[in-house]
C-alpha cells in the first residue's frame, strides 16, 4: 500500500479507499492507483527492487511516438541500476501549455520526489520553477533539450549543435552543387535543444554550402495537423525548396505536404529512430536518420541522481550520447 501510494502520488488514506471500493473516491484517482499498481508491477518484474529505492518523476512535452520511445529506455535500464532500485512515474502529453507544466512541477515539489528528468521549453517560469526544486533537494536532470545550469544537475542526450552540423554536412554533400533552400521544421523555438540543432546546421551551411540557404518554420508543436499546414504554406510560397532538415518531428506530415504539392525533395534528414522515422526510412521516403542511444540517456539520468544522493563519486560526470546516423538499410532486415 505503501509502495502504491508513492508512487502514485497520493496519501495512504487514498490509496486505502480506492483498494477497498469505497465511496466517494474520483475516477481520475482510482485510474491513478489502477496506473500506479500496472507500473509497479512491471517495473518490479524487471528489476527485482532491491536496496534503497529513489522514485524520480519523468515528465515530457513531446509527442507519443517519443514518450513512448523514452519510456521503453527508462524502464529497460531499471534492472541494472545498483546499487539504488529505481521507479520512475512518468507525466507525458503530445502538448502541453506553460501552465499545465507549472502545475506538474509544482506538485511534484510538494509531494517529494528523490529527482525529475525533464523535457520541456526553455521559458524563464520554467527555469525557475526547476531551481526552486533544486532548492528544495530534488536534482533536476534535462533530457535532450537544456535549461540553464544553475535550474538543473546535468543534461543527458546527444550534443544537439553537433547534430544540426551532422545533418548539414551530410544532406549538403548529396544535395552537391545545385542552388535552392532548405526547409528546417522546429517543433518549437521554445525547445533550446532544437534552436542548438537549428544553429549547427546554418553553420556548417554558411561555411561549406553557401548556394544553400534556409527556409524555417516553427510552432508545429510536433504535430502532424499543424505541421503539415506550416509546411504547406512555405511550400506555397517557397519554389526553390528543395530539401528538408527536420529538427522537430511530424515527419510523416511533412511528407505528406511535399505529395499533396506534388514537390520533389531531393534529401530528408530528420531525428530519432522512432516507429514513424523507421518506417518513412524503409520506404525511403526520407533520406537519414540522426539519433542516439536513448538507454544511454537513461543510464546517465540515473547516475546523475544516484551521484546526488549520494551513491556514486559527488563529481561523477556522463558523457553526451553520440551522434549516430541511420540509413534505409539499417532499418530494412
Amino acid at each position: 500500500m505503501k509502495d502504491i501510494a508513492l508512487q502514485a502520488g497520493l496519501s495512504l488514506a487514498t490509496v486505502d479507499r480506492v483498494m477497498h471500493e469505497r465511496e466517494g473516491v474520483r475516477a481520475v484517482t482510482r485510474a491513478r492507483v489502477a496506473a500506479a499498481i500496472a507500473e509497479l508491477e512491471r517495473q518490479y518484474v524487471q528489476s527485482g527492487l532491491a536496496g534503497r529505492r529513489l522514485v524520480i518523476d519523468v515528465v515530457m512535452d513531446t509527442p507519443q511516438r517519443f514518450s513512448a520511445a523514452v519510456r521503453e529506455a527508462f524502464e529497460a535500464e531499471l534492472p541494472g541500476m545498483r546499487p539504488a532500485s529505481f521507479s520512475a512515474r512518468f507525466h507525458v502529453a503530445e502538448t502541453m501549455s506553460e501552465p499545465e507544466l507549472l502545475a506538474i512541477l509544482r506538485t511534484i515539489r510538494r509531494r517529494g520526489s528523490h529527482g525529475v528528468v525533464l523535457k520541456a521549453p526553455s521559458t524563464p517560469a520554467i527555469a525557475d520553477l526547476a531551481a526552486q526544486l533544486m532548492a528544495a533537494k530534488i536534482p533536476v536532470v534535462t533530457l535532450v533539450t537544456d535549461l540553464p545550469e544553475d535550474s538543473r544537475i546535468g543534461y543527458v542526450g546527444m550534443d544537439n549543435h553537433v547534430a544540426g552540423a551532422t545533418a548539414a554536412y551530410l544532406l549538403g554533400r548529396m544535395v552537391k552543387d545545385k542552388p535552392g533552400k532548405v526547409l528546417v521544421t522546429l517543433s518549437s523555438s521554445l525547445f533550446a535543444g532544437e534552436d542548438e540543432r537549428e544553429r549547427g546546421f546554418r553553420d556548417v551551411l554558411a561555411g561549406h554550402f553557401p548556394h544553400l540557404s534556409v527556409v524555417r518554420i516553427s510552432e508545429g508543436f510536433g504535430v502532424d495537423r499543424t505541421t503539415e499546414l506550416l509546411v504547406r504554406d512555405a511550400l506555397e510560397r517557397e519554389p526553390d525548396i528543395l530539401a528538408v532538415y527536420s529538427a522537430g518531428g511530424a515527419n510523416r506530415a511533412i511528407v505528406k505536404a511535399f505529395a499533396d504539392a506534388r514537390r520533389a525533395c531531393a534529401v530528408f534528414a530528420a531525428h530519432d529512430l522512432d516507429q514513424d522515422n523507421v518506417r518513412l526510412l524503409a520506404t525511403g521516403e526520407i533520406t537519414f536518420v540522426i539519433h542516439h542511444d536513448l538507454r544511454h540517456d537513461a543510464r546517465s539520468a540515473y547516475q546523475l541522481m544516484l551521484a546526488y544522493h549520494p551513491m556514486l563519486p559527488a563529481d561523477f560526470q556522463v558523457a553526451p550520447s553520440r551522434v549516430a546516423i541511420a540509413t534505409p538499410f539499417e532499418v530494412m532486415h
